[in-house]
């Protein structure tokens, strides 16, 4: 069983500490009202760049021979199911490939056990490794934050299979997120379910302060293109 690592400090972001008792009904408005307004308002202003670069990406891999979107079911708040948005990054097939990738090689079937991915996975297409090194892909899933189903900030969105794997509750409390802690720090180091850590503490410190600054984080991560 993999030790958890061990979280005091998240990327400049400061102590896992309890949000102070003093600070119930802010969050409360915030938690109501202003997270939604965050979201919508952000979308909203940043749709005249979004849309164009989506449809330049999707292009690019519809020239690849690849159909543009990938649509898969994932788990939200209170264990609803929606079905998630992304850029097409994978061959044709990949999830049969997957199964023989795991078959034929033990340290593949070790990393995808502990984590839920493949460091260097040759199922991704060459369009595909440069979306997901800048993270471009993930853009789709404006829309599912446009109807609710997340949020700009939140816990990275589970699949339906990985539920049993999960090592702890505060995802299912939460809006699941485009950025979040664990998409801007540890997200190539730690296990699966030690992304139950970094969910526990955003429930703790979700504030309006606090997810303008995740913003500003994942820009500077997409600007350095750290993403996978």
């Amino acid at each position: 069983m993999t030790a958890p690592i061990k979280i005091t400090e998240v990327d400049g972001f400061g102590p896992v500490e309890p949000v102070p008792a003093a600070r119930p009904f802010r969050k409360r408005i915030y938690d109501g009202f202003g997270k939604r307004a965050l979201d919508l308002t952000l979308i909203a202003l940043s749709l005249p760049l979004i849309v164009p670069l989506i449809t330049l990406m999707a292009l690019a891999v519809i020239l690849q021979g690849q159909k543009p979107f990938f649509r898969q079911r994932r788990i939200g708040r209170h264990g609803d199911v929606f079905t998630m948005f992304k850029l097409q990054t994978m061959c044709r097939n990949a999830d049969a490939k997957l199964g023989d990738i795991l078959k034929d090689d033990p340290d593949a079937a070790a990393a995808w056990a502990k984590k839920q991915k493949l460091d260097h996975d040759p199922r991704v297409t060459p369009v595909g490794r440069v979306l997901r090194k800048s993270s471009m892909d993930e853009l789709p899933q404006i829309w599912n934050v446009l109807i609710g189903d997340m949020s700009l900030v939140g816990p990275r969105p589970m699949m339906e299979n990985q539920a049993a794997l999960y090592e702890g509750t505060a995802y299912f409390n939460l809006r699941p997120g485009l950025t979040g802690p664990w998409q801007v720090s540890a997200r190539n180091k730690s296990s699966f379910g030690q992304r139950a850590h970094f969910d526990d503490l955003y429930g703790r410190k979700k504030s309006l302060t606090y997810d303008v600054a995740m913003i500003l984080r994942t820009l500077r991560v997409v600007a350095r293109g750290t993403g996978s």
